[in-house]
Order: structure tokens, then sequence, then C-alpha cells
């Protein structure tokens, strides 16, 4: 997202103000839903199902800022939204003990970020998420603080790898 800030600020101004909008939530949100995850391992309802009517709305909103009304961009928006919390459902059901229910609907809000941009993103962002849970798992185990059976937040790092996939271009 932050890449397109300057094309954004030369075609729509109401688009980069838009998109500042998603990334200051983006970052609130974020910062207090790590620190809550690693602290208690929950995601909370109070501020991820919020998140849902804030990022919705601005990011619509900031696609049909920026170019008009593209439906394949709103759609791919929304479409983002709902195919990554559906593969983080999907996960959650093959394997309950390893992802709760609030990765599963903070997936869908990241999904909406992410799918602002573009699949790639979206693909990108996802794999960062798990790249970066496994290298601390990784690094847990190599220096025996924990073994593959210890619980890990995973919110940080689905917040991470979406924050990577927004800030570097595709």
């Amino acid at each position: 997202m932050t890449h397109r800030l300057p094309e954004l600020w030369q075609d729509s101004a109401l688009a980069f103000w838009l998109v500042v909008a998603c990334l200051c939530y983006y970052v609130w949100m974020a910062a207090r839903l790590a620190v809550i995850d690693v602290r208690s391992h929950l995601l909370p309802n109070r501020i991820v199902l919020p998140s849902y009517w804030l990022a919705i709305p601005l990011t619509v909103a900031a696609v049909v800022a920026a170019g008009g009304f593209d439906l394949g961009a709103g759609l791919r928006v929304l479409g983002g939204g709902a195919v990554l919390w559906l593969v983080y459902f999907v996960l959650r059901l093959a394997y309950p003990a390893g992802m709760g229910f609030g990765d599963v609907k903070l997936a869908g809000v990241l999904g909406l970020y992410l799918g602002f941009l573009s699949w790639t993103h979206l693909f990108w962002g996802t794999a960062a998420a798990f790249l970066l849970g496994g290298l601390f798992g990784l690094g847990l185990i190599l220096t025996r603080r924990g073994s593959a059976k210890s619980a890990i937040p995973f919110g940080p790092f689905m917040l991470a790898g979406a924050a990577l996939a927004l800030v570097l271009p595709a």
C-alpha cells in the first residue's frame, strides 16, 4: 500500500487520504493485537470485529476514489478477505489445536487490506506470516526454549507478514 501512495497523491487526493487512514488504523490495530496475543494467546473480538467495519468501507472507498468504480478491484478487496478467512478456517478445522478462531477472524481483515493491492500481495503476505512463525518456532527449538509442541501466538506473525506485503511492492 505504501508504495502506491505517491501515485495516489497525483491521481486522487481522496484516495491518498483513505489509504493513509487504512494504514493508520492498521498500525493501531496491529500494535494492540500483537501485544494482547503475545500476553494471552487471544485476539479479542472487541478489536478484530470492528476492524471489518472500518477496513471494508475504507478499502472499497479507496478503490473507488483511485480509479472510479472498478468492479474487479472492489471484488478483489472483498474476495481477498473472504478467501483468506476461508483458508484459515480450513486450517482451523484441520488442526484446531494449532490455530485459534481469533486467527481466522483476523485473516479476513488482513485479506481486505492485502486484496486492495493484488492477489500476489495476498499470497506473499500469507506466506510471510507462516515463514516468520516457522522461523520463530525453529529458533525456540534450537535455543531449547520450546519444543515442537510449544504454543506460539500466531497473530503477531500474521500482522507482520501482512505489513511486509503492504510495504513492499509485488
